[in-house]
């Protein structure tokens, strides 16, 4: 049978119709077998909302926070399933709440304490980082791009800012990304900023020596444990802001330096370590006639008591801070020994407290120069070439308060993983540098020259206390041709059963009865004060 040529054509039209459906259909089957393509409402998606940045604690000796101390509640919405107004009522900021919420989609706002909880709002509570009058400021550091760049946020920033889970909620979605609520909603509160560093600061001296200080326009206030070197306080002048960092750039007082770090000229509380090494190679009878000055193979080095202070022993030159009387005791002594003591102390060594916060050596003469008399005169009396930090001084103190045996001064305590107990604990180190009948000595020479002296700002009628002053020279000179001289103060209390080392520091601060006296004074009022649960 012969077919006619539009047949054909029909039916070649039919056959690729037919071939078209074949693979139409096959690839309705392939595509609905393969998961990647199944339709998205047959598939589980998550929507997950982060809430707040979990970060390690800084805890101070009593597992108290110094940082993440405050928090705020902040809720994950979703607006779908809320009503708009009375979820308004919750907010701290309601313009920025409705801005976000007339957007449609889900976000997070800062919520006060009405908050409730529903199945579109779920709260938390998250740390704030740091507070408005923030404690401790130069030992906690700063953060910059999310990283610590100073202080313990810097030396410890891989354990304050690990890889911990954060507080998030995830919703269930359907296949056109809207939120399923119910058994799809998942909720994780993190503890995870529990982990961090615990200090030996004590948080309440801490914000004592900030207090009593905080007149100093340049300075520095420590306190330690004078029986295992914890530092309880160390407070650097002026503080700074961590949001501002570029203001403090440019402050001429330069804030961001932690002053107990830093070395300066000493003076007369270095007489502490010429009387010690007196007694310790037995001078500790030398007399010594002040007559106003004393000449040093043709160097005339003048007493501050132009008249001079006639004769004296160990404790009155201590008291009356006579320069001619040590520079002379020096004389008697074998240097090398002398020097020793000084090194033994903490004199021209480094105070490493973590990585970051580390004291400088400071500087102290060569033996080979101490063989100069005029350089071993100024080195009797805490000047010349002699620097030292607040932290090194503090040190001292604490070895004269406890009978010779210097603790080293620590920052770190350990680490908790959970905010209450402490693990790889830091052990308290010592040092015999001299001898406890020496040092008993030296506690009651200082006591003495406290409490026989009238003039002493130190004085205290609530706290018996032992202390050595300071005026240092610089050798600078401010616009009116006046030396710029730092005043110091050193010293123990109670002077009968010491418990703590305090030193201040104020730079260009004059004399240091005048400036450094009264704050020390302040200090161990308020610290007794706290011990016994006072007013002051």
């Amino acid at each position: 049978m012969v077919r006619k040529r539009g047949e054909n054509g029909v039916i070649i039209l039919a056959g690729l119709f037919f071939t078209a459906f074949v693979f139409i259909i096959f690839r309705f089957y392939a595509v609905a077998w393969k998961q990647e393509y199944v339709p998205a409402a047959s598939m589980e998606h998550t929507f997950t909302m982060k809430i707040g940045k979990c970060q390690g604690t800084i805890y101070d000796r009593n597992m108290i926070p110094i940082v993440n101390a405050g928090s705020v509640l902040k809720a994950a919405a979703v607006p779908e399933f809320l009503d708009r107004e009375q979820t308004a009522g919750y907010a701290v900021d309601k313009d920025g709440f409705y801005s976000e919420f007339d957007k449609g989609k889900p976000f997070v706002f800062e919520c006060n304490s009405k908050a409730l909880e529903s199945d579109g709002l779920t709260i938390f509570e998250v740390p704030v980082r740091y507070s408005s009058n923030q404690s401790a400021r130069h030992i906690i550091g700063y953060l910059s791009d999310g990283k610590g760049v100073d202080g313990i946020e810097y030396a410890y920033d891989s354990i304050l800012r690990n890889s911990f889970p954060e507080n998030c909620v995830s919703y269930t979605t359907d296949g056109s990304g809207h939120i399923l609520i119910g058994d799809g909603k998942k909720v994780y509160r993190t503890n995870s900023y529990k982990t961090g560093v615990v200090l030996t600061i004590d948080r309440d001296i801490q914000e004592i020596c900030e207090e009593c200080g905080k007149n100093i326009n340049t300075g520095t206030v420590v306190c330690a444990d004078i029986k295992n070197g914890d530092i309880l306080g160390m407070a650097s002048f002026p503080v700074y802001d961590p949001g501002n960092i570029e203001k403090a750039l440019y402050d001429k007082r330069c804030p961001l330096i932690n002053r107990a770090l830093y070395s300066y000229s000493v003076g007369s509380v270095f007489k502490l370590v010429t009387a010690s090494a007196a007694l310790e190679q037995g001078y500790g009878g030398f007399l010594y006639q002040c007559d106003g000055k004393t000449d040093i193979e043709g160097k005339i080095f003048n007493c501050h008591k132009l008249d001079g202070h006639g004769l004296q022993d160990i404790a009155e030159a201590m008291t009356n801070s006579c320069n001619t009387y040590f520079i002379n005791l020096a004389r008697c002594l074998d240097i090398s020994e002398y020097r020793r003591l000084a090194y033994y102390i903490g004199f021209g060594r480094e105070s490493i407290l973590c990585s970051g916060i580390i004291g400088t050596s400071g500087s102290v003469p060569t033996e080979k120069e101490l063989s100069i008399p005029a350089e071993l005169a100024n080195f009797s009396f805490g000047q010349g070439k002699l620097t030292a930090t607040p932290l090194q001084i503090t040190q001292l103190t604490c070895a004269i308060a406890n009978n010779g045996e210097m603790p080293i001064l620590q920052l770190i305590k350990g680490l908790t993983a959970d905010g209450e107990s402490i693990g790889s604990k830091k052990k308290a180190l010592f040092s015999k540098v001299m001898s406890s009948e020496t040092a008993k000595e030296i506690r009651d020479i200082m006591f003495l020259a406290v409490n026989e002296n009238e003039k002493s700002n130190a004085r205290s009628k609530r706290v018996s206390v032992g202390a050595k002053t300071s005026t240092a020279q610089t050798g600078k000179f401010d616009s009116e041709g006046e030396e710029q001289c730092h005043a110091w103060i050193t010293g123990f209390f109670p002077s009968n059963e010491p418990k703590y080392a305090v030193t201040v520091l104020i730079e260009n601060g004059g004399y240091g009865n005048d400036a450094a006296a009264p704050i020390f004074k302040d200090i161990a009022e308020k610290i007794i004060a706290l011990e016994n649960r006072e007013d002051i």
